[in-house]
C-alpha cells in the first residue's frame, strides 16, 4: 500500500488539475457564446447566397465558366478544416479520419489525392501522409473573410492550372453543444442545379422566374469566386464554434474524472492512515505486553 505522503501529494496534484480543467471549461463556454452567435448570424447569409447561385446556375451548362468545368477526375484535392489547438476530445480526430477515409476511397478508384489543411491539428496529422500541398496554420483563433479568400484563391488557381480536377471540403459541423459531426461537401467544380433537383427538395414549385441584368453568365463570373469564399468562411465558422463546444464538453468530463479520482484517492488515504494507526497501536500493545512479561 502506498505511503500517506504519496497519496496526499497525488490528491493535491489532482485537485490542481481539476481547477485547471474547470477554468478551461469556463473559458471555452465564454468563447462558445461569441463563436456560436457569429456562426448562426452567418448561416442565413450563406443559405441565401447558395439559393441565389442555384437560381442563376439553373439555365447554365457545365463548362460555361472555368470554375464550372467538369473534367475526367484524375486528381482530387481535399480541403481539411480543423482547429489550431487541441484538448477538445475527438473532434479533430474525427475530421482527420473522415479525410483519410475519403483519400483511401479515391485512391482505390485510381485517383491521385492531395491535401490542403486549415488548422494546425490537421496539418500535423496529414503531413505524415506526404500528400500535403499547402497548409494554413495559426489563423483559426482569429480568422476573417480575407483568410477564406486567400485559401479560396489558392485552391482555385490549382484547379484552373490543372493541378486538381475536383476539390472537396471536410470540416466539423456544429449541430449542438453536445454534437459536432464531420461533413464532406463539393467545392469545385461548381455544378449547376437542375429543375429536377429543385423539385426533389420541394422548393422548385414555389420559386418564381427572375430576369437578371446583366446576363446571368456575367453575374456568375463575378459571384463564383465570392461563393467559394463564403463556403470556406462558413466551414471555418462551423469549426470555430464546434471546437469550443467540444473543448467545453471535454474539460467538463475531465473535471468530473478528477473528482472521481479524488474520491478514490481519499478512500485510499483513509485506508492507509487506518492501517498506520492500527500498526502503531499493535506496536504499543506489544510493547506493553513485553514489559508485563
Amino acid at each position: 500500500m502506498p505511503g500517506l505522503k504519496d497519496v496526499k501529494e497525488k490528491i493535491k496534484g489532482v485537485k490542481k488539475t481539476a481547477q485547471i480543467t474547470k477554468a478551461m471549461n469556463m473559458v471555452a463556454s465564454a468563447k462558445l457564446r461569441g463563436a456560436q452567435e457569429k456562426m448562426e448570424r452567418f448561416r442565413p447569409y450563406a443559405g441565401k447566397f447558395a439559393e441565389t447561385m442555384r437560381d442563376l446556375s439553373g439555365g447554365m451548362e457545365n463548362g460555361d465558366l472555368p470554375l464550372m468545368e467538369v473534367r475526367e477526375v484524375k486528381k482530387v484535392e481535399i480541403l481539411v478544416v480543423t482547429s489550431d489547438r487541441g484538448l477538445c476530445g475527438s473532434f479533430n480526430a474525427n475530421i482527420i479520419k473522415t479525410a483519410e477515409r475519403l483519400r483511401k476511397q479515391y485512391e482505390a478508384e485510381g485517383k491521385a489525392v492531395s491535401f490542403v489543411t486549415v488548422g494546425k491539428k490537421g496539418t500535423q496529422a496529414l503531413k505524415k501522409s506526404g500528400k500535403l500541398r499547402v497548409h494554413f496554420n495559426d489563423i483559426m483563433g482569429s480568422f476573417q473573410m480575407f483568410n477564406a479568400r486567400e485559401i479560396s484563391q489558392n485552391i482555385t488557381e490549382a484547379f484552373l492550372n490543372g493541378e486538381s480536377d475536383q476539390v472537396d471540403i471536410v470540416y466539423g459541423r456544429f449541430h449542438s453543444v453536445a454534437v459536432q459531426k464531420p461533413e464532406r461537401e463539393d467545392l469545385l467544380p461548381i455544378k449547376p442545379v437542375t429543375d429536377g433537383e429543385g423539385t426533389a427538395s420541394g422548393k422548385a414549385e414555389m420559386s418564381g422566374s427572375y430576369t437578371y441584368e446583366p446576363d446571368p453568365g456575367e453575374i456568375m463570373e463575378v459571384l463564383l469566386p465570392l461563393f467559394l469564399n463564403v463556403q470556406i468562411y462558413h466551414a471555418m465558422l462551423e469549426v470555430g464554434a464546434s471546437e469550443h463546444a467540444a473543448r467545453m464538453t471535454a474539460m467538463d468530463n475531465a473535471t468530473n474524472a478528477c473528482k472521481d479520482m479524488i474520491t478514490q484517492l481519499t478512500r485510499l488515504y483513509n485506508k492507509a492512515r487506518q492501517a498506520a494507526v492500527t500498526s502503531e497501536l499493535m506496536d504499543i500493545v506489544g510493547g506493553a505486553e513485553a514489559l508485563k512479561g
